[in-house]
């Protein structure tokens, strides 16, 4: 299955490790571990995941406050979101792919 990152997803999931890894060397290196093992996860069985709404799931991080939200289709998994818990719940949703 393809996996599809949005591009300001892709951007926070980049903007979270640079943070970390400047608050900690090597946190940034272990928040991006987490990440690649939650889309792992995600891509192993994608609907595990509750539905929020119109399809779109969530994946909640276990050692980072994040949330990964998105998308499956028959032929892709469609990264939405990397979101911080502090973030508004709907700052994303224009990300929706119809």
């Amino acid at each position: 299955m393809r996996l599809i990152y949005h591009p300001d997803a892709e951007t926070e999931l980049i903007e979270a490790a640079r943070y970390y890894e400047n608050r900690v060397s090597t946190l940034g290196v272990q928040f991006l571990e987490e990440a690649d093992r939650a889309v792992a996860l995600i891509l192993e069985a994608p609907e595990r995941w509750r539905t929020i709404d119109g399809g779109v799931r969530s994946y909640l991080m276990h050692r980072f406050p994040y949330a990964i939200y998105y998308r499956e289709f028959p032929d892709r998994i469609h990264l939405l979101a990397f979101k911080h818990h502090s973030r508004h719940p709907d700052y994303w949703r224009y990300r929706i792919p119809e």
